[in-house]
């Protein structure tokens, strides 16, 4: 589990004494438990490492509009500090397919839904997210989806 690995990197950067990585460590874990919290009256629970990478890959999507908009104010030392936090962060998150393969899923969820034009967009992707979620970042795949679609 995802969880359990990333509460080992947090004692093993304890043990060594690296506090970037514990700070951005114990960042991970609070986000994660503020989403346990928010759960707890949902009547339904998704699976936890599905949790967790999506609480991931929000955190990781933050950052990166963060770094943004700190490299346009010229503030480059927190877009840095930013930068490192997503370098953790993305340590933790299973490997992303490439745009090859996703192009690839896609065409085969197309064939399996049967979707023909952009109407069946929704169907697609919400496919994609069941059966290949954690490994593709959604925000691109859509594009994707649309030109395969178009």
């Amino acid at each position: 589990m995802i969880r359990d690995s990333i509460k080992a990197a947090q004692v093993a950067a304890m043990k060594s004494g690296d506090k970037p990585r514990l700070a951005a460590v114990r960042l991970i874990l609070a986000k994660l438990k503020d989403k346990d919290i928010e759960l707890r009256t949902a009547t339904t629970l998704p699976d936890d490492d599905v949790l967790v990478v999506d609480v991931l890959q929000k955190m990781v999507k933050q950052r990166r509009e963060s770094i943004t908009m700190f490299e346009q104010g010229g503030r480059q030392e927190l877009a840095d500090a930013e930068a490192a936090e997503v370098a953790v962060i993305e340590t933790f998150l299973p490997q992303q397919m490439d745009e090859a393969s996703v192009k690839a899923a896609i065409e085969a969820i197309k064939a399996e839904v049967g979707a023909t034009s952009i109407k069946d967009m929704g169907k697609v992707v919400a496919a994609l997210k069941a059966q290949h979620g954690t490994q593709i970042d959604m925000g691109k795949a859509s594009g994707l989806v649309k030109a395969a679609l178009a």
